[in-house]
């Protein structure tokens, strides 16, 4: 079995995995550190969860360990999609350049510009950067890129689903055609496939799983539910969600709960605290230290259930969650794969769980079909409801006076007229309105026109227009 010693890795680098508590490569950085400490391209392609980050940390480390940066010109380049996977890059580069002296910046929306123009100033060896506010620094003339030695574009094909490939193409432009690639992407569409036949130079390719794969330490299931009516889905929906959470019980240590909206986040936290249980959302529209205060309480154990947008599907390096639950079918199939990769990493087990809506069931066939495997069906924790004897459904009220027998009213006659007493006893208590109809007279004759009541200027002026 390969370890990190067979590598060639540096002494110093070594010595910090070892304070990590690491021994044993996974198959993705067995396979890309090799190539990348010999200086070519790499392609990689392995499922979330599989240790892709150390997979070209380590070896840029050891790369970076001779030279020195220069003011605004960094030595090397690391992309990634969202602000916590950048977040995570740079934790992980902390962690193994304990023993070095090289120095980073991250560039990420949410901070200031200025506290980020310093760092670069000072020259840094490696710059994390989110495209977006990468690309905002070179236009305000505060970055240069012509020293890349060493480009990384991480989560490459979640860079395709946020619109990022046009300002990736142009960051690639703007760094030298010499420069080292490292590419890393779970799924290889088209277009990212595209791009590394432009932009690499005869890579090392390695794949560890066939793409879009899930890891089989998860345990995966999906409730097929249909609410009562459709104004109350959402509700329905939510009560289902606290169902199946309660019934996982101790097992469920913490959970992401994902929502394919940001206003369903914000609405689903705020429903499981009202019942008492401890939540909080995470999505692209909250404050970067409010985005990171959640996080910070997710991972340190104080928050047991975080609610999160796709924002957070990539870049969450928490080994020890226990369970995802997919409140809603994620839209883009590739997109099941890297949520419920968030449980189940490092070797541990984990639990998938999603909610399925008869309008999602188009959704739930494009992920059986990538992941080329059926979903295990569970039952709803739910107990039936019985129908309610007191009221009825308004079809069921309709389909019930539909079989009623029909009835004509028989005109009141004189017979069955009220007593003279009891007439009398209406008179002293004051004047009595009819209940009859106005279509109705004493007789129960019908009304027909005007009746025996014509007023005679009527039959008068008809007279005289026949006579004319």
């Amino acid at each position: 079995m390969t370890k990190f010693t067979d590598l060639k890795l540096d002494p110093k680098v070594l010595k910090a995995i070892a304070d990590a508590g690491y021994e044993t490569p996974t198959p993705i950085q067995a396979g890309a550190i090799p190539p990348a400490l010999e200086g070519k391209d790499v392609l990689g392609i392995a499922q979330t969860g599989t240790g892709k980050t150390a997979s070209f940390t380590l070896p840029m480390i050891t790369l970076l360990g001779r030279g020195r940066a220069r003011a605004r010109m960094p030595r090397s380049l690391v992309l990634a999609p969202t602000r916590e996977l950048a977040a995570q890059v740079a934790e992980n580069f902390d962690a193994y350049t304990k023993y070095h002296k090289l120095t980073k910046a991250l560039l990420i929306g949410g901070v200031s510009f200025k506290e980020q123009e310093a760092l670069i100033d000072r020259g840094v060896d490696v710059l994390i950067a989110t495209p977006g506010r990468l690309l905002d620094h070179f236009e305000r003339g505060k970055l240069l890129l012509t020293g890349v030695q060493i480009m990384v574009v991480d989560e490459a094909d979640r860079m395709l689903d946020m619109g990022f490939i046009p300002d990736i193409e142009r960051i690639f432009s703007l760094t030298p055609f010499t420069r080292q690639t490292l590419f890393f992407s779970a799924t290889m569409a088209p277009e990212i496939e595209r791009i590394t036949n432009t932009f690499l130079s005869a890579p090392a390719r390695v794949e560890v799983a066939r793409a879009a794969t899930t890891n089989k330490n998860i345990t995966q299931g999906v409730v097929m539910f249909k609410a009562s009516r459709k104004d109350r889905e959402g509700s329905e929906k939510r009560k289902l969600l606290r169902a199946l959470i309660d019934k996982e019980g101790d097992a469920c240590k913490n959970a992401i709960i994902f929502c394919n909206r940001k206003t369903d986040v914000d609405i689903t936290a705020k429903s499981l605290k009202k019942y008492g249980y401890d939540a909080a959302a995470i999505h692209g529209d909250l404050d970067q230290s409010q985005r990171m205060k959640t996080l910070d309480g997710f991972r340190d154990g104080t928050l047991r259930l975080l609610v999160a947008s796709d924002v957070a599907a990539r870049g969450l390096d928490i080994p020890a969650v226990s369970h995802v639950f997919n409140f809603d079918v994620p839209s883009h199939a590739e997109d099941y794969v890297h949520r419920i990769g968030r449980t189940g990493r490092a070797g541990r087990s984990g639990t998938a769980m999603m909610i399925c809506v008869p309008r999602d069931e188009k959704n739930l066939g494009d992920i059986e079909r990538l992941v080329k495997e059926e979903i295990p069906r569970l039952d709803n924790p739910m107990p039936a409801k019985a129908p309610s004897k007191s009221r009825k459904s308004s079809d069921e009220a309709t389909e019930a006076k539909a079989d009623e027998p029909k009835t004509e009213s028989k005109p009141k006659t004189t017979e069955a007229a009220e007593p003279a007493e009891e007439k009398s006893s209406h008179r002293d208590r004051g004047p009595r309105k009819s209940s009859r109809g106005r279509s109705q007279r004493d007789d129960g004759n019908k009304v027909i026109g005007l009746g025996d009541h014509l007023p005679s200027f009527i039959a008068k002026s008809f007279e005289e227009r026949l006579a004319s």
